[in-house]
């Protein structure tokens, strides 16, 4: 059996994985969905100083703390450069990243380099009584919804366990200069329902860092998928365990 750590993405905490997590314990599987610093559990701990290289440490605490190996490393949006950098510091320990609907970073590349639309995020911070934090993106009309998201209820939940994203998780860099993250297989699931102006998706190159094939799924439905398609999603999750 495996082992996933589930990272989710900005505004979020670990609360958005409930649908997926009992999917993939149900077959046997080691799950873990830990709030990053700053959100959910650990909202009270949110401050300027918190960044990405913040949110790496706790991943990387979170590891070498319950001894994991083996670990299939999922990412979900803003958390692909938070997974990049964690595999980074521990590449012996992970079998597999998921990278989904996430940003997918090159050495040294922040948020802005790989999302550029989030520099508009720091300048409406920037003009706030604070300048340091960023609120969750609105709710949009269907069938953008909230990050994807259109059931009232779901909605409403979801609403309930945002929190504001500090911008220097926005402005720090990711390390990805250990030749040995190379070698870990990736897999990159891509949410393509209705995406929101401006956002932009890279292209996957057609080889892995590895020298494998690209692997990229898709489901058909908004950026939030492990509420919207947890079942869906769950099986795209358990490929990545087949070697």
């Amino acid at each position: 059996m495996s082992t996933f750590l589930l990272v989710h993405g900005a505004w979020h905490s670990g609360r958005c994985w409930e649908r997926v997590v009992p999917l993939l314990e149900s077959v046997g599987h080691r799950v873990f969905a830990p709030s990053l610093t700053g959100y959910g559990d650990k909202a009270h701990l949110l401050g300027p100083e918190v960044g990405l290289d913040t949110h790496v440490a706790d991943v990387v605490k979170l590891i070498h703390e319950e001894n994991l190996t083996e670990v299939v490393l999922v990412g979900h949006s803003y958390a692909g450069l938070v997974v990049s950098s964690a595999a980074n510091e521990v590449p012996e320990r992970i079998a597999h990243l998921v990278y989904l609907d996430a940003m997918v970073p090159e050495h040294g590349e922040t948020a802005v380099d790989v999302q550029p639309m989030t520099q508009n995020l720091i300048d409406l911070a920037a003009k706030s009584d604070n300048g340091w934090r960023i609120p969750p993106l609105p709710e949009m009309p269907p069938p953008l919804g909230l990050f994807g998201v259109t059931d009232p209820a779901d909605v409403a939940w979801l609403r309930a366990t945002l929190s504001d994203q500090p911008v220097r998780c926005l402005r720090q860099p990711v390390r990805l200069d250990n030749p040995a993250v190379d070698s870990i297989p990736r897999t990159h699931i891509h949410c393509v329902g209705a995406e929101p102006e401006g956002i932009v998706r890279r292209p996957v190159p057609a080889t892995q860092p590895n020298g494998s094939p690209a692997r990229i799924r898709e489901l058909p439905t908004g950026h939030d998928c492990m509420i919207t398609m947890p079942a869906d999603l769950s099986e795209l999750l358990l490929e990545s365990t087949l070697r």
